[in-house]
């Protein structure tokens, strides 16, 4: 933390529209996710010392200040560049589709690994980034948030939500749900259930069907990696439909949906004997 305290004056210049020292070329893992003219864009590009793990990091560092925004992160042994939402409370976006996006989401299992898109719009971050995110030390909660045709958003969160590592196939680990959308990745309404599924592409069959679930196809387009069942109760990264069970569908369209990550709020008091303790 003592680099991020000593940096912190010269971020909050540029934060708030300052234009800092000389650009110094940026160093991250996932630099395809912006054009080179894009870079200018990323707004702690000047940061020296130690990056913040996370969004909700920067936005602590930063005393609240930061904007939406891309900036650079490190939850694991590279940076990488990602879009944050500052103004929602920190969350770190790793994943936005618009219906008929001009991104394809119709990817093999190295690109859902490094991620690909563009961050200033539709993306995926990257299976590893979400591992690396969400192993620790500290829990983190999933974010989905979906908008129909009409504007009407819903949205819900799993707490706590950790991606497995790339040998155990990403897989997916989801806690709680609350929120105002349907769940549709732990709830069995379907006869689908999302949860403790490792990751399925187009070339890596890890699904419970006699197909591989991230080839077919509705109306001419494949459904994209996802972690499947046999098949899904909801897919998120199927670019002509954006399903969520009874949320989201072809005969409820949502125009918008995304996928983020934040640290846990969640605190559990635990009474062991006369100690008392918090504990996540």
């Amino acid at each position: 933390m003592r680099g991020l305290r000593c940096c912190l004056l010269a971020l909050l210049a540029t934060l708030l529209g300052g234009r800092g020292a000389g650009c110094q070329p940026i160093q991250a893992g996932n630099l395809h996710l912006l054009t080179t003219e894009e870079h200018k864009l990323v707004l702690n590009r000047q940061m020296k010392g130690v990056l913040p793990r996370d969004c909700h990091e920067m936005l602590m560092a930063s005393s609240g200040q930061a904007r939406d925004g891309v900036y650079l992160i490190q939850p694991g042994r590279f940076p990488v560049l990602a879009s944050c939402a500052m103004q929602a409370g920190g969350w770190t976006v790793v994943q936005h589709i618009t219906v008929n996006s001009s991104v394809s989401f119709d990817r093999t299992w190295a690109e859902y690994r490094q991620g690909f898109g563009s961050l200033t719009g539709d993306h995926w971050l990257g299976n590893q980034h979400l591992h690396d995110l969400t192993r620790g030390p500290g829990r983190y909660t999933l974010g989905i948030n979906l908008v129909d045709k009409d504007g009407v958003t819903k949205a819900g969160e799993y707490d706590p939500f950790l991606i497995e590592d790339e040998a155990a196939g990403f897989r997916l680990r989801l806690g709680l749900y609350q929120g105002t959308a349907l769940d549709a990745l732990t709830q069995d309404t379907e006869n689908y259930l999302h949860d403790n599924q490792r990751f399925t592409t187009k070339d890596r069959d890890n699904d419970n069907y006699f197909q591989n679930c991230a080839k077919l196809e509705f109306q001419g387009v494949a459904g994209g990696g996802w972690w499947y069942d046999a098949c899904a109760g909801a897919n998120l990264n199927r670019r002509n439909v954006i399903y969520w069970q009874k949320d989201c569908h072809k005969e409820h369209l949502c125009k918008y949906a995304w996928m983020m990550v934040k640290p846990s709020e969640t605190l559990k008091l635990v009474h062991t004997g006369e100690c008392r303790k918090d504990e996540l």
